[in-house]
């Protein structure tokens, strides 16, 4: 059973779709649920993360610097699959424990980003472990129509957009490695949803509602101008010698052509998607 801290933010977690306050306020946070290695029960723990491209996110078992690895962890070296949610998706996962160059690589990036984890490594003798997981298996967002899915994951967009605004805004002179994998990960999301959107959603409703061609149009064409700067971000990610000024112009610049997008999709197709339920 989680201890009453805990679970206060699990069902903070799940009654606001991953919002809550507190320590966790304005932070990536996912639900974790492990099978216990002792018991065989189901345990759920929130749990920090770092993105980390499209296909695995990373956390990172620090227990706060305690003597001794957070029963999560155990559980996954016992157990490696688990249950992630994200406030958008449930889906599940399987731990991998990086170890060697590959872990501390990645615990370095972390240092970089967030101070704090290497305050938790001073505290304790034993090396935090860092595990990866990657989803094997999914379903729809945690919504009960499909107008509110759609919500779900737009707002989902902002708020990692607005995390990313503020970490360029708290960088140092250069850009660190985590905060350019931040903004790749996003970049890659939305080519991934946009892209769904143009083959699938659009493609049924081009079939099903003809009234909606003009609404299509330009839904398709400002999926092509968020393209393009996606593509203009990726490439002040590719250049060595880019600084935060330069990131900042081009995700304020993704960032208000997306909102825009965003706000006139759901105005559009929400009524549309929820009277067709």
């Amino acid at each position: 059973m989680p201890n009453d801290f805990n679970q206060q933010i699990i069902d903070e977690f799940r009654a606001n779709s991953g919002r809550v306050g507190g320590p966790f306020a304005g932070g990536r946070l996912i639900l974790l649920t492990t099978t216990g290695a002792r018991t065989g029960a189901p345990h759920t723990t929130p749990v920090g993360y770092l993105p980390d491209g499209g296909e695995r996110i990373l956390v990172i078992a620090s227990a706060g610097g305690a003597p001794r690895h957070p029963d999560w962890y155990h559980n996954l070296v016992a157990d490696p699959r688990a249950t992630v949610e994200d406030g958008v998706f449930t889906y599940q996962a399987r731990a991998e424990v990086l170890i060697g160059a590959d872990r501390d690589r990645v615990f370095a990036r972390a240092v970089e980003a967030d101070p704090g984890w290497a305050a938790y490594q001073e505290k304790t003798t034993r090396v935090l472990p860092v595990v990866a997981l990657y989803q094997v298996a999914g379903g729809p967002p945690n919504a009960p129509s499909l107008g509110a899915g759609l919500k779900l994951l737009h707002d989902a967009f902002r708020r990692e957009l607005a995390l990313i605004r503020a970490e360029v805004a708290r960088s140092g002179p250069g850009l660190g490695a985590q905060l350019r994998i931040n903004c790749l990960t996003v970049c890659q999301g939305l080519h991934h949803h946009h892209t769904m959107e143009d083959t699938g959603l659009f493609t049924a409703l081009d079939q099903q509602r003809p009234d909606l061609a003009a609404t299509l149009a330009r839904l398709r064409e400002e999926h092509r101008r968020v393209a393009e700067l996606v593509e203009r971000l990726r490439a002040v990610l590719a250049d060595a010698t880019a600084d935060p000024v330069q990131l900042r112009r081009q995700v304020d610049r993704l960032t208000d052509e997306l909102e825009r997008h965003l706000t006139y999709e759901e105005e559009q197709l929400i009524p549309v998607l929820d009277g067709a339920r």
